[in-house]
C-alpha cells in the first residue's frame, strides 16, 4: 500500500487532505490491528513510527513532503518533480541565432578526405533523411569488401537490433564489428566512422551496443549521444531531451517511450539518463555536453576544440534544436577526426545526413521511379502499435476507404492462439491480399490494434516476434507483384524487407514524405525495383500515412457518371458522350476534356464492342483513369441481356439497358433486372423509354417503328426499375436529321424534366449531332444533363481518312486532331467547359 501511494501523492495529488490523510489513517489501522493481532508487519509499524517522527520533528500534518521524507527514508530512492512541460514557440524563440554560415559547404568540399560513414541500424527508418546511399540487409565479409572497396561517404547496415534481447543485440554488434574489420583490412580502407543510428535513440541497447561496438573496435576518444530530430520531433536543450507534441516541448521521460516495456527509461536529463542506463558505471557528473550557446556562438571551431579537449573515454551529449544545429557540429566532429580523433556514435537520423553533406530534395513521386502502369494495387503493411500510428491508419481508412481493402489480422490468433488458429489467419489473409491485389485495389494489412505484452520484457519481445513473423509470412506468401509497398514501424519494415522480401540491398532513393524513406529494392528481391517506402511508426501528423497512400496509389476515376451527372445538375450544364472505337479517338475525347478541363464520358456502342472487343473497354477505362479531370465510361445500347451481363463485369462505370423494342412490361422487367445487377457493382444505369428512329452503327429504327416517352408512363417506369438517367425521346433521331431540320417537343422534354428531377433521375438526348446550338442550349436549360455525340466525330475522322498522307502515324495524329477540335466544340456548346472538379 505504501510502496503504491507514496508516488501517486508526489506525482499525481497535490491535495493534502484527500490521498495524504487516508493514507496515514490507513497505516493507522495497519499498524494497529497487526499489533493487536499479533501479525509482525514491520514496514507498515516503521512507516508509521517514522511519519510520526517526522510530524513531531516539524513536519506538516498536511504537507505533502512529509510523506515524500519517508518515502525517501525507507526506500533510498529520491523521489524528484517532473520537468515543465514547455511552450515549444517561446522555448525556440529564447535561443541565440544559428551560426549564419552553412556548415555543410565546408562537409561537401572535404568529400574526398571523410571517412566512410558506416552506419549500424537498429531498424530501417534511419534511412529517413538521406537518398542515394546503399542500405544492406547482410553483413558478410565480402558484402562489406564490395562496399568500402568503392569508398562511399555512406552506407547502412540493416541491423533489427532493436527486436533483440540485450545479449542477442551485443553479441550482433559484435560479428558486424569483426567482419566490418575484416573486410576494411582486406581492401585497404580503414578510415571509416560507426554510427550505432537509433529509432528512438535513448530507448535501445544502451550501454551494451557500443560496449561491443568498442570491444572490436577498440577504446574511442568519445562517444556521441545525439539524439535530436527535427522530422520526429525530438529536441534536446540544455541537456534535456523533449519530444515535441504541437506547440508543447514534453521532457521525453515524461512521455509514452518511457512506458515501453523492452527500452524503458526515466531520466529526460542526457547525463541522469547515462549515469541511469549505466547502472551508476558512468555518473552524470562526468558527462560532457555540447550546448546549443557553444554550437550557435562558436561554431564548428569551437565544436572541435571541445571535442579535442575531452579525455579518451569519455562520453558527450550534444544539443541541437534546428537541423543547422546538427550541421555545425558535424562539420566540427569532422575537424576533429582530421585530426586523429575517434569517435563512436549513438545518434538518431539527422546526424547521418548532416554528416556527409546530404542536400534535401523534394519528396520522391511515382512518375520519379518511372513506376509500372500495372494493374496491380499498393500493399500497406502496417504493425506499429504506437498511438500517432494508430491515428494514422484511422485517417487513411477515413480518406482512402472507397479505394482501400482493409484486412486486420488478429493479434490473439498470431501470437496467444494455437499453432492451427496462427496458420488459418496467416493462410486467409495472404489469400485475401493476393486478389485485392489482383483486382488493382490498394490493400492495407494490418495487425488489429489491442496490445498484448507480456509480464517480462522477454515475454513482450516474443509477443512482437510473433506478430512480426506473422506479418513477414502473409506478405511472403502474396504472389502478385505490388504497385509500391509500404511498411509502417521499424521492427515491421525490417522484418518485410529483410525476410518476406528477401532483399539483400536496396538503394535509398530518396524519401517519399519528409521523415519517410524510399527504397528500390535491388535484383536479387522477389520484387525487384518494386519503390519500398519505410514508414517510421512516429513520423509526420495524423494525415500523413494517408498523404502518402494517395500519392502513390495505382491512379483512380475521378468521378462516376452519376456523380458527373449530379454535378451537371447543380450546375446548370450537360457532360458530353462521345462515342469512341479506337484509340485515337479515346485519345481525342482525353486531350479535349484535358484541355477544356470539361469532364467527359467514353462510350462505348456494341457494334464497336463487336469489334474492338475487351481491348478497346480496357483502353477506355485506362484512360479514363489516368485522365487529370473526371472522365467515365459508358457502354450504350445494351439490347441484349447477356452482352450486358458481360459488359458489367468488364469495370465500366455506368450502361445503358436499351429495352425500347419491347413492350412497356417487358422492358421494365428487363431493365430492372440489369439495374439490381448494375448498382450492386456501384454502376449508374441509364435506360430508354419511348424509341428513336435513325441509324446508328448499322443498327436502323424506321420512322414508323419510332414512338416519344409517354409522361405518364415514364413515373411508372423509373419507380419499378429504380434507373439513374432516362434517355428521352422527343423528336430527336440517331444519326443526320432530315433537310427540314430537327422538330424536338420542348414541351414534352419540360415534363419529363419535372418528373425526373423529383426522382432524381437524370435526363438524357440521343442524337445530338447536328442540332442547331439553339436548340441545344434550350434542351440544357430545359433539363438535359448528358448529350451522346457520335455521327459528327465519327465524320471528322472519316474525312481524315480522305487527305493523302505518307504515313500512317500522321493519320492517326490528324484524325486525333480533327475529333478533338469537334469535342471542343461541344464541350462549350454543352457548358462544360471548366467545370471539371
Amino acid at each position: 500500500m505504501f510502496e503504491n501511494r507514496g508516488p501517486h501523492m508526489v506525482d499525481s495529488d497535490y491535495t493534502p487532505l484527500s490521498a495524504l490523510d487516508i493514507f496515514i489513517k490507513d497505516l493507522g489501522i495497519v499498524a494497529r490491528e497487526c499489533a493487536s493481532r499479533r501479525v509482525p508487519l514491520h514496514i507498515s509499524t516503521v512507516a508509521l513510527q517514522l511519519f510520526l517522527s517526522g510530524s513531531a520533528s516539524g513536519w506538516g500534518r498536511l504537507d505533502d513532503s512529509a510523506v515524500v521524507k519517508v518515502y525517501e527514508t525507507l526506500t533510498g530512492v529520491k523521489v524528484e518533480g517532473k520537468l515543465a512541460v514547455m511552450s515549444k514557440k517561446k522555448v525556440l524563440e529564447s535561443l541565440p541565432p544559428e551560426w549564419a554560415l552553412d556548415p555543410l559547404d565546408d562537409i561537401r568540399r572535404l568529400d574526398n578526405n571523410l571517412k566512410t560513414l558506416v552506419v549500424l541500424d537498429d531498424d530501417p527508418t534511419g534511412t529517413q533523411t538521406v537518398h542515394d546511399v546503399d542500405v544492406l540487409t547482410e553483413w558478410n565479409v565480402e558484402s562489406l569488401a564490395e562496399q568500402l572497396r568503392s569508398r562511399p561517404k555512406c552506407f547502412f547496415i540493416l541491423t533489427n537490433s532493436r527486436a533483440l534481447s540485450s545479449d542477442k543485440a551485443s553479441a550482433l554488434i559484435k560479428d558486424i564489428c569483426q567482419n566490418l574489420c575484416t573486410a576494411a583490412k582486406s581492401v585497404g580502407n580503414n578510415d571509416y566512422t560507426v554510427v550505432l543510428r537509433g529509432d528512438s535513440t535513448l530507448r535501445g541497447h544502451f550501454p551494451e551496443e557500443p560496449d561491443a561496438a568498442v570491444s572490436v573496435l577498440g577504446e574511442m576518444d568519445a562517444w556521441i549521444i545525439l539524439p535530436f530530430f527535427l522530422q520526429g520531433g525530438r529536441f534536446t536543450i540544455d541537456d534535456v531531451h523533449y519530444v515535441a507534441d504541437s506547440d508543447r516541448l514534453i521532457p521525453a521521460g515524461d512521455t509514452e517511450f518511457s512506458k515501453d516495456v523492452s527500452f524503458g527509461y526515466k531520466s529526460s536529463n542526457l547525463r541522469e539518463w547515462v549515469e541511469e542506463k549505466t547502472k551508476g558505471r558512468i555518473p552524470a557528473s562526468s558527462v560532457s555536453s555540447v550546448s546549443i550557446q557553444l554550437l550557435r556562438n562558436g561554431g564548428p571551431a569551437a565544436v572541435c576544440e571541445h571535442l579535442c579537449s575531452l579525455h579518451k573515454g569519455s562520453t558527450c551529449i550534444v544539443n541541437a534544436a534546428s537541423d543547422r544545429d546538427m550541421a555545425v557540429f558535424a562539420a566540427g566532429m569532422v575537424q576533429a577526426e582530421l585530426k586523429g580523433k575517434r569517435f563512436l556514435c549513438r545518434t538518431a537520423a539527422s546526424f547521418v545526413s548532416a554528416r556527409i553533406g546530404i542536400i534535401s530534395k523534394d519528396p520522391i513521386l511515382p512518375k520519379d521511379v518511372g513506376i509500372s502502369k500495372g494493374k496491380s494495387g499498393g500493399l500497406i503493411v502496417v504493425g506499429s502499435y504506437v498511438p500517432k500510428t494508430t491515428k494514422q491508419v484511422e485517417e487513411l481508412k477515413l480518406q482512402c476507404d472507397h479505394n482501400l481493402r482493409t484486412i486486420e489480422v488478429s493479434v490473439e490468433k498470431l501470437a496467444m492462439k494455437s499453432a492451427e488458429e496462427r496458420e488459418e489467419e496467416i493462410s486467409a489473409a495472404a489469400e485475401l491480399a493476393d486478389v485485392y491485389l489482383r483486382t488493382c485495389g490498394d490493400t492495407l494489412v494490418m495487425s488489429s490494434r489491442e496490445l498484448i505484452t507480456g509480464k517480462t520484457p522477454d515475454e513482450s519481445l516474443d509477443i512482437n516476434y510473433k506478430v512480426s513473423s506473422g506479418l513477414v509470412e502473409i506478405v511472403r506468401r502474396i504472389k502478385t507483384s505490388p504497385r509500391y509497398i509500404l511498411a509502417k514501424g521499424g521492427i515491421t519494415s525490417s522484418d518485410i524487407a529483410t525476410k518476406a522480401l528477401e532483399a539483400k540491398r536496396a538503394k535509398i532513393v530518396g524519401q517519399a514524405l519528409a521523415g519517410v524513406p524510399l527504397w528500390q529494392l535491388g535484383p536479387e528481391s522477389r520484387h525487384p525495383g518494386v519503390p519500398y517506402i519505410v514508414f517510421p511508426g512516429n513520423v509526420g501528423d495524423s494525415k500523413a500515412l494517408a498523404q502518402v497512400v494517395k500519392r502513390w496509389a495505382r491512379p483512380l476515376k475521378l468521378s462516376s457518371t452519376k456523380e458527373l451527372l449530379a454535378d451537371a445538375e447543380r450546375g446548370r450544364y450537360a457532360v458530353g458522350a462521345f462515342n469512341v472505337y479506337n484509340l485515337e479517338g479515346i485519345e481525342a475525347v482525353i486531350a479535349a476534356a484535358e484541355e477544356q478541363k470539361s469532364p467527359a464520358i467514353l462510350q462505348i456502342h456494341p457494334g464497336a464492342l463487336k469489334q474492338g472487343g475487351t481491348p478497346l473497354v480496357a483502353c477506355c477505362i485506362s484512360a479514363a483513369e489516368q485522365a487529370t479531370v473526371p472522365v467515365t465510361v459508358h457502354f450504350d445500347h445494351g439490347s441484349s441481356k447477356q452482352e450486358l451481363m458481360e459488359v458489367l463485369e468488364l469495370g465500366v462505370d455506368s450502361v445503358m439497358v436499351d429495352g425500347s423494342h419491347l413492350p412497356l412490361k417487358e422492358n421494365i422487367s428487363y431493365t430492372k433486372y440489369i439495374s439490381s445487377l448494375a448498382h450492386a457493382k456501384g454502376m449508374a444505369v441509364e435506360a430508354e423509354l419511348g424509341r428513336l428512329s435513325g441509324t446508328e452503327d448499322d443498327l436502323t429504327v424506321q420512322d414508323y417503328e419510332a414512338k416519344l416517352t409517354d409522361v405518364n408512363q415514364a413515373q411508372e417506369f423509373i419507380d419499378e426499375t429504380g434507373i439513374d438517367a432516362l434517355a428521352v425521346c422527343i423528336g430527336n433521331v440517331h444519326g443526320k436529321y432530315p433537310a427540314s431540320g430537327p422538330k424536338l417537343r420542348l414541351d414534352l422534354l419540360k415534363n419529363l424534366y419535372e418528373l425526373a428531377s423529383k426522382n432524381g433521375v437524370s435526363l438524357v438526348l440521343h442524337g445530338a449531332s447536328g442540332l442547331p446550338k439553339e436548340l441545344v442550349q434550350d434542351c440544357i436549360k430545359l433539363g438535359v444533363r448528358k448529350f451522346n455525340v457520335n455521327t459528327e466525330v465519327r465524320q471528322a475522322y472519316m474525312d481524315i481518312l480522305k487527305s493523302p498522307h505518307t504515313d500512317l502515324v500522321h493519320v492517326m495524329a490528324a484524325a486525333k486532331e480533327a475529333m478533338k477540335a469537334v469535342i471542343a466544340d461541344k464541350m462549350h456548346l454543352f457548358g462544360s467547359a471548366g467545370k471539371a472538379n
